[in-house]
């Protein structure tokens, strides 16, 4: 693996773009407007900057890093030798498959695709990339903001030389391989997670307690920095409401339907949480 793709400038495409770059690999971001791209570019710069300046590496690295990286907003040169393909495009199954069947026309085929999708499974994508067998979820958590594991879940067809390069990819980036015995919506952490965060909004949604006495609630007694709707502030309002709603649809749940209603009102305010600088609380207004 020396040449990859990068399908999705999105925050985390975004973050793995600059990872992969900044451990070696000649990088390219795929994105349908300039403008993305170039957002994307000053956003990986000041990632580096950050990371420099904390000593985490030096400013030669830093700039290696971007030497590596490059944008490229046709698809069929930004594809051109590449060894593997990242897509971070929204989730929107409709899309995914659309941006996968375009990549099988102009990638080698032997390209490895993967996909960090959060919410869904590669069986649900794996006909529509071509090279099933070469397909798999690589699902990463902020890796450039303290996120240290990856997701690696394949499907039925997957072959299982896949899987092992992907582990090893994950080692070589930096980044702990947690590897999924068969597929499951929103792998290992997600599903933790989410398990968290909706009981929080019950919790809410029913009145029985504020977000801030939730959250006062988990950080004593866990002691722990951050309660679960600082948690959604951080992940983001629109996220959190856009994940609840494809459950609430999928699964016809008239509680996850309570908990979109509700989230809808912040997300409907502006009030999407760390990004813009109130969510379920206030913060100093930080750009991406």
């Amino acid at each position: 693996m020396k040449r990859v793709l990068i399908v999705g400038s999105g925050t985390i495409g975004t973050q793995v773009a600059a990872l992969f770059a900044l451990r070696g690999f000649d990088t390219v971001m795929h994105d349908v407007s300039k403008e993305r791209l170039e957002h994307a570019a000053g956003a990986i710069a000041g990632m580096y900057n950050e990371l420099a300046a904390g000593g985490h590496i030096d400013a030669e690295a830093a700039a290696a890093g971007l030497e590596r990286l490059h944008q490229e907003e046709d698809l069929g040169r930004a594809a051109v030798g590449v060894d593997l393909v990242s897509e971070s495009v929204p989730e929107d199954i409709a899309l995914k498959r659309a941006v996968f069947a375009q990549l099988n026309e102009v990638c080698d085929p032997d390209t490895v695709f993967t996909t960090n999708t959060s919410d869904l499974v590669p069986s649900m994508l794996a006909d529509a990339t071509g090279r099933p067998e070469l397909f798999a979820a690589f699902h990463f958590h902020s890796p450039m903001r303290g996120g240290d594991v990856v997701d690696i879940m394949g499907h039925p067809g997957t072959s299982p030389a896949v899987l092992v390069l992907l582990q090893e990819l994950a080692g070589e980036l930096g980044q702990a391989p947690i590897v999924l015995k068969r597929e499951h919506p929103g792998y290992v952490f997600n599903n933790l997670l989410n398990a968290l965060t909706r009981a929080a909004l019950e919790l809410a949604v029913d009145d029985v307690a504020s977000p801030e006495t939730v959250d006062m609630a988990w950080k004593r007694v866990m002691h722990m920095p951050v309660g679960p709707f600082g948690i959604l502030d951080m992940v983001g309002l629109d996220t959190a409401l856009r994940i609840a709603r494809l459950g609430a649809e999928q699964l016809q749940d008239n509680g996850l339907q309570r908990i979109v209603d509700y989230l809808a009102q912040y997300v409907e305010e502006g009030r999407l949480g760390v990004q813009s600088g109130r969510g379920f609380y206030e913060y100093a207004r930080v750009e991406a």
